[in-house]
Formats: C-alpha cells, structure tokens, sequence
C-alpha cells in the first residue's frame, strides 16, 4: 500500500513539474505574391482576357493545373527545416477568386479539412485579390473584414486597388491581428506612384489604430507586397517602422526585413536592381523578452528551382511567362516568412 503511495506521489509530483515547464513550438507565417493566378474561364467583369486559353498567354488548363500544383508545392516547404510541417497562416496576393484559392489548397491538403479560405473580392481593375490561408489545427479565426483603399489618379479619377484584408483570430492561446496587404504598383514611376502607397501605409496605420482602441496592446501582424521597400517613405516616415532590436518597444513597431534587405537580400529584381516589397512587420510586442508569442526569425525562401538558371533573366526568380514567353515557373516574387516560438503545454492539448 505504501508503494503504491509513493507511486501516485511521483507521479503527482512529474505532472505538476511538467505543468510549470515552459514548451514551446515554432509557429511559421509565411507570405506570397503567387503572379497572377488565373483560372481559364473568361470574367467579363474584370479584365482578364489576356489569362484564358484564347487569349494572349494562352493561358490553358494545363498550364493553369501545373501553377497551382507549383504553387502548393512550395507552400509546403517554406519552414518546414524548422518547423516540419507546412506554415500556420499564408497570406497571398495576385489570386483571381475563391474557386482559383480552393484549387490550391486542395493541393496543398488533398482532403480540404486541413486549410482554411479568407478571401474576398476587390475592386481592382486586373481582377487580383488577396486572401488568407490557415491551419485549422492553430488557427481560429474570429472576425474578419475588408478595408477599402480609396485613391485618385491626376485626373482625379478613382484608380481601383486592392482591398487590405484583416483577419483576427486565436493562434492557439494567443489573439492575433492579420493584415494581409497588395499595395499599389510603380507603375509609372516610383515617385509618380508613391503617393498612392503612402495612403496604402495610412490605411495601414487607421487599421492599426482602429484595433488598438478595441484590444489594448493588440498583437499585430502586417504582411504582404508593398511595393516598397523598408526604407522607403510609406514605411519608414508614414508607418514609423524600426528595422532595429533596439529601438523596439511594446508601441513601436518592428520590421525585421529592414536588417535583409541592407544584405541584399531581395524577393524580386527588376532590371538587375533587387527590392525586398515583400515583407513581414510587426507590433513590439511580439519581439519582447519573455513574449508567449515572440519573433524567432524571418527569412526569403529562394531554394535554387525557384530561380531562373539561364538566360538575360539567370538569378531572377523564375516566372511562370517572361517576355510575353511561358516559362513554366512560378512567379516573380520569392516568398517571405517569419518563425515565431509559441510556448504553450501539452497538457492542454495545444497543437
């Protein structure tokens, strides 16, 4: 009888230990310009023409299926050294509606139960959106809404973007804030085209605003293609982003691609000249000292099939058309991701 005593008593003793034990799990992010992921079929409510079989690219089924079996592909890989499993949460831009997103993750979980769709319509003119792909394992969305970027061209006509997409939601235990963005072109010129991007960042600011006034303290997380890079006037003065640890506070907000991008390290180049427009930036709380929820690390995901090998184009990511051509790659953005380390116990059944 006393044995067993001093049996329960161990294991008493294990179990409360192994409740005080921090554990922590990796938690990957990830973002995509995926290149204008098309379907076949002709929308003559936007303009995509150019992208059906008869058109231009002639873009057909099996060039179509090939993307999005491509596109999969390396979705599943990115963080997976690290984490060894697909990411938590990706943010997409350039995809053409929610029939072109469940293709996808039905290649990236064949038995659609795994990943879950936040997409909606926007107004812009090539008939891209972005949307949102999660876990449904890590990841309970609570709210969701699309906020519109209402600019005007010289003419003072309305020039019609993309929606920023803003999703809230439980990675695990952790409420988060997701900004999921496609800001304008530069197309034009960087500067003829800048100012369209500083009402991008205030929106971004508005909505960051808007969330702290609800959540105090808020854990917020911006991802997408800027179409600027970190130095750049929209996010350097407009959002008032540090790219350095030690300038970083809980009201301050953190963009580590600053510290990649002044290495060079690009997601897309244009005419030998490499730019870091993807990016991933986030609130100072969610780099602090002891944060349940806490930055590890960011990176560009450019492993060698994802870059062109020959050609004026040799370095450059390898595009699904180039000069008008196809190419049979996979766009003309690397990825970008972050890795978070999420603490949380076994003991609660926390994925």
């Amino acid at each position: 009888m006393q044995k067993l005593i001093l049996i329960g008593l161990l294991l008493f003793i294990q179990l409360a230990s192994a409740q005080e034990k921090d554990l922590y799990r990796v938690r990957t992010i990830a973002f995509y310009n995926v290149e204008n992921l098309f379907d076949i079929i002709n929308d003559t409510l936007i303009y995509d023409d150019e992208r059906t079989p008869t058109g231009r690219y002639h873009w057909t089924l099996k060039r179509y299926q090939k993307k999005i079996a491509d596109i999969a592909s390396v979705l599943s890989e990115i963080g997976l050294k690290e984490r060894h499993a697909p990411p938590d949460i990706i943010g997409l831009c350039e995809v053409e509606n929610l029939e072109v997103l469940k293709d996808l993750v039905h290649h990236l979980s064949p038995s659609d139960s795994e990943y879950g769709i936040v997409h909606y319509d926007s107004p812009d003119e090539r008939g891209i959106d972005v949307a949102l792909l999660y876990k449904k394992t890590t990841f309970l969305p609570i709210s969701m809404k699309k906020h519109r970027l209402v600019i005007f061209n010289n003419d003072r006509q309305r020039d019609y973007s993309r929606d920023q997409l803003v999703v809230s939601g439980f990675l695990s235990s952790e409420l988060i804030y997701l900004i999921i963005n496609h800001w304008p072109s530069r197309s034009g010129g960087q500067l003829k085209s800048q100012p369209y991007r500083v009402k991008a960042a205030e929106l971004n600011r508005h909505i960051i605003d808007s969330i702290s006034k609800i959540s105090p303290s808020p854990k917020v997380i911006s991802l997408g293609d800027f179409n600027d890079n970190p130095t750049d006037y929209s996010l350097k003065k407009v959002l008032e982003l540090e790219t350095s640890m030690a300038h970083i506070g809980d009201s301050v907000f953190y963009n580590p691609m600053g510290t990649l991008y002044q290495k060079g390290i690009g997601t897309l180049a244009y005419r030998d000249q490499w730019s870091t427009f993807d990016q991933i930036y986030m609130s100072g709380n969610l780099v602090a000292d002891g944060a349940p929820l806490k930055l590890w690390k960011v990176g560009v995901y450019n492993p060698t099939y994802l870059i062109t090998q020959q050609g004026s184009y040799k370095g450059y990511p390898f595009r699904t058309y180039s000069g008008g051509r196809y190419t049979g790659g996979y766009s003309d953005h690397f990825p970008v991701y972050a890795l978070f380390i999420q603490k949380y116990n076994t003991l609660f059944g926390h994925n």
